[in-house]
């Protein structure tokens, strides 16, 4: 396989590692840490991800205890984690924060899975964008043969094949664990 294209499927991996970040934000049934990846606490005047001001355990699979290294923190964490509308009632208990995670609904299911979906739809338009501009870059370039041009064309198609299908694969792994009761 050429350069340009290995250079190209290092691009697509990141953008699929962008979409399995998404997706571990999407709440299934159990207790995930990931679930309050996004929400962030206004820290002493800077926005701070919750995670680096408490540490965060599972006690049992349907539960978070959020823990604030600073227990003056407290409130701010309960406060920012219900202004994330993620579903979620934080119960504070005066040094620890204890979530439980609520069992989802068929309708709760069928909105997430189609989050999920979004955020594959997402990954393969960044794939394809990632194929279309290293297909101009070899088309654009002079200095190679016309047979050489179109061996890279075709490793770059293969490893956008491949890019698409584990897209497919991820985002079809994710609705079955969204779909399990």
């Amino acid at each position: 396989m050429d350069e340009i294209a290995l250079d190209a499927q290092g691009k697509m991996n990141k953008s699929i590692e962008s979409l399995q970040n998404n997706l571990s934000t999407l709440r299934t049934g159990r207790a995930s840490p990931a679930i309050l990846a996004g929400v962030q606490i206004d820290y002493y005047g800077s926005m701070t991800p919750i995670n680096q001001v408490s540490s965060i355990t599972i006690p049992e699979p349907r539960q978070l205890l959020i823990k604030p290294y600073d227990k003056n923190d407290t409130k701010a964490i309960v406060g920012a984690i219900n202004a994330a509308n993620l579903g979620l009632n934080p119960i504070n208990e005066g040094n620890v924060i204890r979530i439980i995670i609520p069992a989802l609904t068929q309708d709760r299911r069928m909105e997430i899975t189609k989050q999920a979906r979004k955020y594959g739809e997402d990954a393969k338009v960044a794939i394809r964008n990632i194929r279309r501009d290293y297909m101009d870059l070899v088309k654009e370039d002079d200095s190679m043969s016309e047979d050489y041009q179109k061996n890279v064309i075709e490793d770059i198609q293969k490893v956008t094949d491949e890019a698409i299908k584990k897209i497919d694969s991820i985002v079809a792994d994710k609705e079955k664990e969204l779909m399990q009761i």
